[in-house]
């Protein structure tokens, strides 16, 4: 049986046999309702909006709630315009229609089919400026939201300068814009222009401070374009204002991870079709997405033009402290800070899933140490969310969860662009609370772990490929000129990165922190040989 449609409407009996949820309302009437009316477009077609945001829209959908979908635009290689894998294989051949598969701990899996879709489109202006105008400039729309990773919405580089693709969007009028925080803010234009009617821009990443980032990545380029002429003041002003323009805060966290084998063969073996992995560009994709049960979403309640009833379809709604600090605990102590260890580790050991590292005593021990130990002496309480159950839940539910089989190497992805807020933050919270940093040990090994792993060495002393990060090439400038069993070689490569405040949002070498010998010390004995990362960690973490 293919996922489509027609099949929903013609064999709902195979559906109802296999325990497969499908949507109670009527597709088409809802992609009609939404193509005259838009109220909520996405950018970032990825499996965390497969299954988690677009699956928003189908409860609240089915619960007859709203009456309009979501419209995906694909990111995907943005700036160019002959990319349209996701579009072709993820989408259109399923009419828009994914699979989510809810995988509980004990490997029972809950099947839903989400409809709320209701179309696809590229971020490229070349063939689709005019459909996303016509979206944009819409007075019904209320959401424009963004999964998009991030470094999404890193428009410079580490010295200050505008990337290239965005100093090029700088210099071009704005229907030429290539990189995602450009179209956006065309878009933004395009509307200011037609009735400067009010939206919401809520970016869903999962970053300290995300709408703050989103909008001052917006308004850098609109002031450019300003500048040059291609917008006016009123532009700006537009923007600045929370009651025209709103950059909401969000906290999110679900734990989707690329497409599994197993689940794979599960769905076929009911008798579904077209269940095989692909590659979209270099990521392994599906029709289905594996994600963990637990989710949680957090959003500020800042939305000018009206918003449908989200926490009835358990998101929480919430004022922009409460929000800070439900990402916070998460970001900075409770999740990330343990899932980035993991990856930096994982890699090196050459493990294959986290829920088997989690089965190394040692590397238990790691995260514990630096989640209950070192995160929560400075962890932020949100209220809505205990510190102590959440993390209680990741280290003793999620993590270990067999059937959500995440890679160290997809989590290693962008680590420089997560390392500021998963351990700079709890630094910068040592000094602030006037907790001695010297107590530290999880957090600094992982520091050194890391620029273990930018040499491209494992711990057998192997050859091993580095997940793509934008500060790879600026990051092994340094590394490369230190040597693997080689000590005297690390001279003073470490000290340009240790003390980039980009990086960890302070000098590591600042006497308040007063880490960064420690961080060499610790790298120094990962080199020393083969097996030597492990023998650092047996030797501190205790």
């Amino acid at each position: 049986m293919k996922i489509n449609i027609e099949n929903l409407t013609n064999n709902k009996t195979f559906f109802e046999k296999n325990n497969i949820e499908i949507p109670k309302y009527d597709i088409k009437q809802i992609r009609k309702n939404t193509n005259e009316k838009p109220t909520w477009i996405h950018f970032g077609a990825g499996n965390i909006f497969r299954g988690f945001v677009a699956r928003i829209s189908d409860t609240l959908l089915n619960d007859n709630i709203i009456n309009t979908g979501i419209i995906a635009v694909d990111t995907h290689a943005a700036g160019r315009d002959d990319d349209y894998e996701m579009l072709e294989k993820v989408y259109k051949p399923f009419d828009n229609l994914t699979l989510l598969a809810s995988i509980k701990s004990d490997g029972n899996i809950d099947k839903k089919i989400i409809g709320s879709i209701t179309d696809i489109l590229h971020a490229d202006f070349i063939n689709y400026y005019e459909e996303l105008k016509k979206i944009f400039i819409s007075d019904s729309l209320q959401i424009v939201s963004f999964t998009i990773t991030e470094k999404g919405y890193s428009i410079k580089d580490s010295n200050g300068n505008y990337n290239k693709i965005v100093a090029y969007d700088i210099e071009n009028e704005p229907k030429k814009a290539k990189n995602i925080m450009s179209i956006a803010c065309a878009m933004l234009l395009e509307r200011y222009k037609n009735g400067a009617y009010p939206i919401a821009m809520l970016s869903i990443d999962n970053c300290s401070n995300n709408g703050d980032k989103l909008k001052s990545a917006v308004i850098d380029i609109a002031k450019e374009w300003v500048e040059k002429g291609f917008a006016d003041n009123g532009f700006i002003e537009y923007l600045e204002d929370n009651k025209k323009a709103a950059f909401p805060f969000s906290m999110i966290d679900k734990i989707t991870p690329r497409p599994s084998e197993i689940i794979s063969k599960k769905l076929e073996s009911i008798g579904l079709e077209d269940m095989q992995i692909f590659k979209v560009g270099h990521n392994p994709m599906a029709a289905f997405v594996n994600a963990e049960v637990p989710e949680y979403l957090v959003i500020e309640d800042l939305f000018p033009n009206g918003r449908p009833d989200l926490a009835k379809a358990g998101v929480y709604i919430t004022d922009r402290e409460t929000v800070k600090n439900s990402e916070k605990m998460k970001v900075t102590t409770c999740l990330n800070p343990l899932h980035t260890s993991l990856a930096i580790f994982g890699c090196l050991l050459d493990y294959d899933f986290i829920y088997n590292e989690m089965k190394d005593p040692i590397l238990k021990k790691l995260v514990e140490k630096i989640g209950y130990d070192e995160g929560m002496k400075v962890v932020i309480n949100p209220k809505i969310l205990n510190p102590m159950d959440f993390i209680k839940e990741v280290i003793e539910e999620r993590l270990v969860n067999p059937y959500i089989p995440d890679s160290p190497k997809r989590i290693a992805t962008d680590t420089s662009q997560k390392i500021p807020i998963r351990y700079g933050e709890t630094l910068k919270s040592y000094v602030k609370n006037g907790l001695d940093t010297s107590s530290l040990i999880g957090i600094p090994i992982t520091i050194a772990a890391w620029l273990r792993y930018l040499m491209g060495i494992d711990d057998k002393g192997n050859t091993m490929e580095i997940s793509p990060d934008p500060m790879l090439d600026e990051l092994q400038k340094h590394i490369k000129n230190i040597k693997f069993k080689d000590v005297n070689s690390v001279g003073d490569n470490l000290k340009p990165i240790l003390s980039n405040k980009i990086i960890f949002a302070c000098d590591l070498y600042d006497e308040k922190i007063n880490l960064g010998n420690r961080i060499e010390e610790y790298f120094k004995e990962m080199i020393i040989g083969v097996n030597a990362v492990r023998e650092c960690l047996n030797k501190y973490i205790k």
